[in-house]
């Protein structure tokens, strides 16, 4: 007997599939990207949602679909373009991917996103997760659309004590709901998982007292649907400590650069950082010329900005300053006006810094 075999032993699958169904179809959330199967809308969304909240995605998704309605579209842009779409919503290396995959999509197959699971893996950015989310939900298959979302409630409605931090995990749960997913509506079966996970089954606090399928949880029953999915926690986040500068020349223009093209934020623009971690204050002036080949003037401390990624954290200290004399040839660094630095694509924590302008 397999491990998802004795996992769903005494599961009803049958009448799971109809409740869980039935609550979604009077139930289902809104959602732009569900008010047609195009896969092309749900691949857009699926990437959006990654790491991002709902109500954070939903406008980003109508920008992006005004600016790129279709794979032609976003195939032909300029990444500069596509990253000031993306500017805001973070982890930017899927707005790179996505781009990289939709023109593979353009020049192998004809514009027409595949339908067929080892064509949809092979494009950049897609993982299991995209790749079951497109399948089932544009082309109806039967395939499993397994995040951390998805784990949840079925580590729970099964009372599996599998650590979801480990990847081979991720397998035990895919191989559970091929099992249980819907044959005849793979495409709302999935969704209505997302939706439970979303709105009932939630990381705290459950709300059990309404759940459609309630009388399947078998961590209910137990009284242990708090202390499921068991999950390890992440490495300690590291802190880097920089002087952010706002730096502008006597013609009021303001120096930007672009960063490397691999790498935290590749291809974005920023205001100058220099990392402090092994830098006084009073030799910033003299690191910063003899990096970038530009003379400045140290002025006012403006304020300081925590931004918080995944695996670490920028302490931020903002000055300004002025360009005394500029000798870089650097292809990387921009003198821009105000009206022009708008044009570029800036990550959040930069943003924020442009009110001290």
């Amino acid at each position: 007997m397999s491990v998802q075999e004795r996992t769903l032993q005494n599961f009803n699958i049958s009448q799971f599939q109809v409740d869980l169904l039935s609550w979604y179809a009077a139930n289902k959330r809104d959602l732009p990207w569900r008010r047609d199967q195009d896969p092309y809308k749900i691949w857009v969304s699926e990437i959006m949602l990654q790491q991002t909240k709902v109500d954070t995605v939903i406008p980003y998704f109508y920008n992006f679909l005004e600016k790129f309605p279709t794979v032609y579209d976003l195939a032909q842009a300029e990444e500069q373009e596509v990253l000031k779409a993306w500017e805001g919503l973070g982890y930017y290396s899927r707005a790179r991917n996505l781009q990289h995959a939709v023109k593979e999509v353009v020049e192998q197959y004809g514009g027409q996103v595949p339908d067929k699971p080892k064509e949809l893996e092979k494009l950049k950015g897609i993982g299991s997760y995209t790749k079951g989310a497109i399948l089932s939900i544009a082309y109806n298959q039967p395939e499993p659309a397994v995040d951390g979302n998805v784990m949840r409630v079925f580590s729970r409605l099964l009372n599996i004590e599998d650590d979801i931090a480990q990847p081979k995990t991720k397998k035990v749960f895919e191989a559970v709901t091929s099992e249980v997913i819907s044959q005849e509506d793979p495409s709302s079966f999935n969704q209505a998982i997302m939706d439970l996970g979303a709105t009932i089954c939630t990381p705290k606090s459950p709300a059990c007292a309404l759940c459609p399928v309630q009388a399947h949880c078998q961590a209910y029953k137990l009284g242990v649907e708090e202390q499921l999915p068991i999950k390890t926690k992440a490495k300690k986040n590291k802190t880097l400590p920089y002087v952010a500068l706002l730096i502008r020349d006597d013609e009021g223009n303001i120096v930007i650069e672009q960063r490397s093209e691999d790498g935290l934020l590749a291809n974005l623009w920023q205001f100058p950082m220099v990392s402090i971690q092994e830098l006084d204050l009073e030799h910033v002036e003299n690191w910063f010329y003899a990096h970038y080949d530009m003379r400045i003037q140290l002025g006012e401390r403006q304020g300081n900005l925590k931004h918080v990624f995944s695996h670490l954290t920028w302490q931020l200290e903002i000055y300004e300053a002025t360009l005394v004399e500029n000798r870089s040839e650097s292809a990387t660094i921009r003198l821009v006006t105000d009206e022009e630095l708008v044009t570029y694509p800036f990550p959040v924590s930069h943003q924020k810094m442009m009110h001290y302008l």
